[in-house]
């Protein structure tokens, strides 16, 4: 292995434009955010290091031994995130990179590419919820508020450049002082940046200080990307692939280090012999995810699946289960575990179940292991044959993640529910599973104290939307249903309480009340807006005033025949939660 220091930044984007750099398929994929992104080329201004590369240099003769794919260029949150496959015609040697895969492609997208995110506040099926940001530099001023960080380096989008970050000069031209980093790549002698800050009257503004900092900064970034040797690596020549899968897994121990799932992607990679496992676990993980209303389902959760319906005895996330003969296994049982993993999301979606309501998807798995056992049926989710064992995995998976079955020592349960299926011939064997843990802290049957306990689901937790879920089994969530404070949360103040007439000695039972389960109900997008924050009296006249649909509405929202004032929130809150607890022990117990 061979040490050398000769690299420009702009050489190495050339060659990974050129194909001469390429990832091999145990690499791991991208996996920084933009403020990571943005930290690497502050660094490189001040001229930080930011540490060796591991190269390996695999010889044309070998190329098409090995799968490599393409650095990705334009990142994309939810539609693409997955390198491209690399076309190799054994005509040259390529550069395959072991350490150092996300610094390089951090450089790549804010060089040449994009990168999209989804905004907080949108749905993450709505493509709008993604905008293409490229990445800038402030040319005007230094980074202000930004710990640790000197130059503002920032992903925009191209409105964001346009509406709020320009100037206009005397002339009234408006010339802008964010920029583009890529842009940086076509100045390729040092009096083309003078030109650029001549052109966009840089060098002439009325602050001497950020004339003087903009020349700094596009001068500094000039020398960083085209003038200095940063990219400093080592060279691996040896072309056994053990050696290098060593190599690689010992390398990436440090830093952001390799996941369970990371590691087996890798050893499976190298060692599935008919399969590529980076595109079918991947691929598999995408197209499960959007089942039904969507998924969270992660390689980790899928290979975990993949021990268990292979019955290994241990199936721990563990180096030892990762060996040859488990991952053969593995590839040649794979198009049995993603069919019994579809039919299983397939199964819960049908439910009414998705990412937004499932608090441990482990319990997913017990579902697939059955399915797998009984043949993967492909009419299972709506044939009439099934239809008293999807009574029963419904209200065992409900009793599961309401009762936080997997919440630790997951394992354990996957192995005797497994066990218990495996020895039972007559259907999901629900009532064995309730017998095996009946008395521990796996029990999934409900109490009276454990019905009540559920009244406590409160607003912004974990299981108050399963919960609701529960309560309102009409209600598709793909029709986009809101939590809703039936008495509205912005009246839930002492000085709005005390205006509305509330007694102070009452004031106490509200504000600790008002975001329990008992003033909750799920609301379709534009009723919840309409509602905004109406009186509840009001809003319930004026939304129906029609008895008879009013009653309807009542009784699809459990709600109590009593005054509905706000004077009248406490009896309303108490008499509600009795509905809601007999409708809970009708479904659960």
């Amino acid at each position: 292995m061979s040490y050398q220091t000769a690299l420009t930044i702009n050489r190495v984007i050339r060659d990974i434009d050129a194909k001469k750099y390429l990832l091999p398929s145990i690499q791991r994929e991208f996996v920084w955010d933009t403020e990571q992104i943005e930290k690497l080329f502050d660094s490189l201004m001040m001229d930080y290091p930011i540490n060796s590369f591991l190269f390996w240099k695999v010889s044309k003769e070998n190329t098409r031994e090995y799968k490599f794919y393409e650095f990705l260029r334009n990142y994309h949150q939810r539609e693409n995130r997955h390198n491209p496959r690399a076309n190799l015609n054994g005509s040259e040697d390529i550069i395959a990179i072991l350490d150092g895969q996300q610094r390089m492609t951090s450089l790549y997208i804010g060089l040449k590419g994009t990168y999209a995110y989804k905004l907080s506040y949108r749905r993450w099926d709505n493509p709008q919820a993604y905008p293409k940001r490229s990445l800038y530099l402030n040319l005007l001023q230094p980074a202000e508020d930004r710990e640790d960080f000197k130059y503002d380096f920032l992903f925009l989008t191209d409105d964001e450049v346009r509406e709020d970050h320009a100037y206009r000069d005397d002339d009234g031209k408006r010339h802008y002082f964010w920029f583009p980093v890529g842009e940086i790549l076509n100045i390729t002698r040092s009096n083309e940046v003078n030109k650029y800050l001549i052109k966009n009257k840089l060098n002439s503004l009325e602050d001497e200080e950020q004339a003087l900092f903009a020349n700094d900064a596009l001068f500094n970034l000039y020398e960083a990307i085209h003038m200095k040797e940063t990219i400093s690596y080592y060279l691996e020549e040896g072309q056994e692939l053990d050696k290098v899968l060593n190599i690689f897994i010992r390398v990436n121990s440090g830093g952001t280090p390799l996941s369970y799932s990371d590691l087996l992607l890798s050893v499976a990679a190298a060692q599935w012999e008919n399969l590529d496992a980076r595109e079918e676990i991947n691929g598999a993980v995408d197209e499960l995810n959007h089942i039904g209303r969507g998924f969270l389902l992660t390689k980790d959760l899928l290979l975990k699946t993949s021990l268990v319906l292979c019955g290994f005895s241990d199936i721990r996330f563990k180096a030892d289960n990762f060996n040859r003969t488990n991952m053969l296994i593995i590839e040649q049982e794979w198009s049995r575990i993603t069919t019994s993993m579809r039919l299983a999301l397939e199964l819960v979606a049908s439910f009414g179940f998705c990412r937004e309501n499932i608090t441990s998807n482990n319990a997913l798995i017990p579902i697939a292991y059955y399915i797998s056992v009984i043949g993967n049926p492909t009419n299972f989710v709506d044939s009439g044959a099934y239809t008293e064992d999807r009574k029963k995995i419904k209200k065992w998976f409900v009793s599961s993640i309401l009762l936080h079955v997997f919440s630790f020592s997951s394992d354990s349960v996957l192995k005797q529910i497994r066990e218990l299926i495996r020895d039972h011939h007559e259907g999901f064997p629900l009532d064995a599973i309730c017998d095996r843990f009946r008395g521990t802290n796996r029990d999934i049957t409900f109490t009276d104290d454990s019905i009540n306990n559920l009244l406590w689901s409160k607003y912004g937790g974990g299981d108050v939307l399963l919960v609701l879920s529960i309560l309102y089994p009409w209600a598709s969530l793909r029709n986009n249903f809101h939590i809703d404070h039936i008495y509205p949360k912005a009246k839930f103040t002492r000085k709005r309480l005390e205006k509305c007439g509330v007694p102070e000695e009452k004031t106490g039972f509200y504000l600790e009340n008002y975001n329990y389960l008992g003033n909750l109900q799920l609301l379709e997008e534009l009723p919840n807006m309409e509602k905004n924050a109406q009186f509840f009296n009001e809003w319930i006249e004026a939304q129906y005033p029609n008895p008879a649909q009013r009653k309807d509405y009542m009784h699809k929202h459990y709600i109590p025949d009593v005054d509905f004032s706000m004077l009248n929130f406490e009896e309303f809150f108490r008499e509600r939660e009795k509905l809601l607890c007999a409708a809970l022990k009708k479904e659960l117990m």
